[in-house]
């Protein structure tokens, strides 16, 4: 399972970094708990990109 980020973006399109690190589940609760309070923002839920552990090799 990788690693999800939340994302919100304003009414002006800005996008910003909400939360990152969190499993796919926590990050869906997260999303669905800023969305629920009515703000113009838009949220959303996205893998994060793997990081290569094995660059040397």
């Amino acid at each position: 399972m990788g690693a999800h980020r939340v994302m919100r973006q304003d009414d002006n399109g800005n996008r910003f970094l909400v939360a990152a690190g969190l499993e796919r589940a926590e990050a869906e609760r997260l999303a669905a708990e800023f969305e629920a309070r009515g703000h113009k923002q838009l949220y959303w839920v996205e893998a994060e990109a793997q990081e290569q552990d094995d660059a040397a090799g």
